[in-house]
């Protein structure tokens, strides 16, 4: 019965975050976009300058509520545990990228799941890459890939994210002149503040409550055959098409015509591979990463700093896909950064260690 109750569980999470996506789409979130992890943290880089891509500023209340939400639940919850100093150089050059495969696809693995329930076929091809990264990625861990042990930390160290995302909250509200918000393109298509702040809490705080990861399931059903998490990531796909069905949200099943994408399967392939190896060896998906950062984990604020990083150079040097296609800069990024990830998981098998 306990099992059945924790599925139960995550599958009602799943279906909440599913509509949650699919309301702040018809609240005003670009279509498809409800709720993506890399596309705003890309925006939250653009609204305080670190790229100047004029139609991707924005400081999305989503993800301040993420990290709000779970620290809250993680406190509720007596699970806010203060840990960090594990390679945090090789959890920042993950999380940079994963960044650089997101927006190759343009989108998380969040997103990924919303373009499949908004009909975007394209998506369907980034899903066969991602589970292929994580394919690989479970094969390091075969290996003995580890990161090193994360040690106590003062509490102050795991408050810094929330202090920060508390402080972008301020400043969307002031919106003082040195910010950027865009005009036009998917950076000025927002829900309403508390409408998206209250979203990012709900799902922030579900979220760390049923360890909900789009990484996870697949990996866990690969290695273990345990397909509790996986039935988290079914239940938002579901939700989220349902959703778009009853709010009368495009729903278009198709390659074509899809927003804020491309219709280059190698590459959306290997954009989500890439997403997929880089995020099983940082052990969660970008969504998992804010997740444990709110929890205490300066190890998973590193790699979150590292993904903020990624998409500033992302934009600031043409690395990111648009709905015109890849970029030849972007496609070499995706190639590099698969050796990267790749000599990471190499450098941190057990065979390898002294």
């Amino acid at each position: 019965m306990g099992k059945l109750k924790q599925h139960g569980f995550i599958i009602a999470a799943g279906l909440v975050v599913g509509v949650i996506a699919a309301v702040l789409a018809f609240l005003g979130n670009p279509v498809n976009m409800g709720f993506c992890i890399a596309c705003f943290l890309r925006d939250i880089a653009g609204a305080v300058g670190l790229h100047r891509a004029a139609v991707v500023q924005y400081i999305r209340p989503e993800i301040i509520g993420l990290v709000l939400g779970a620290m809250v639940m993680a406190l509720a919850g007596k699970e806010f545990n203060v840990r960090g100093g594990s390679s945090p150089m090789a959890r920042f050059t993950l999380g940079f990228c994963v960044m650089v495969g997101a927006l190759m696809f343009l989108g998380c693995p969040l997103r990924m799941v919303l373009r499949i329930g908004g009909g975007d076929l394209n998506a369907v091809v980034g899903l066969v890459g991602f589970a292929a990264g994580i394919f690989c990625g479970t094969l390091f861990l075969k290996g003995g890939f580890t990161l090193k042990k994360s040690n106590p930390q003062p509490v102050a160290e795991g408050l810094l994210l929330p202090v920060m995302m508390v402080g972008l909250l301020v400043l969307l509200l002031a919106a003082p002149a040195f910010l950027f918000f865009s005009t036009e393109g998917p950076g000025s298509m927002a829900a309403p503040v508390a409408a998206a702040l209250i979203a990012g809490l709900v799902v922030g705080a579900l979220a760390q409550k049923t360890r909900l990861c789009m990484v996870g399931g697949i990996r866990d059903a690969i290695l273990f055959q345990d397909f509790h998490l996986l039935l988290g990531f079914v239940a938002i796909l579901a939700a989220v098409l349902v959703g778009n069905l009853i709010l009368g949200n495009p729903v278009n099943f198709s390659f074509e015509g899809q927003a804020v994408a491309h219709t280059d399967g190698l590459w959306n392939f290997l954009g989500m591979l890439l997403v997929g190896l880089a995020s099983v060896l940082l052990g969660g998906c970008p969504l998992r990463q804010l997740i444990l950062a709110g929890s205490g984990s300066s190890d998973s604020a590193i790699a979150v700093i590292g993904m903020i990083v990624g998409a500033a150079f992302c934009h600031n040097f043409g690395l990111a896909s648009s709905a015109d296609g890849t970029t030849a800069a972007g496609r070499i990024a995706v190639i590099l950064c698969l050796v990267v990830t790749a000599a990471i998981g190499g450098a941190n098998l057990k065979s390898q260690k002294a």
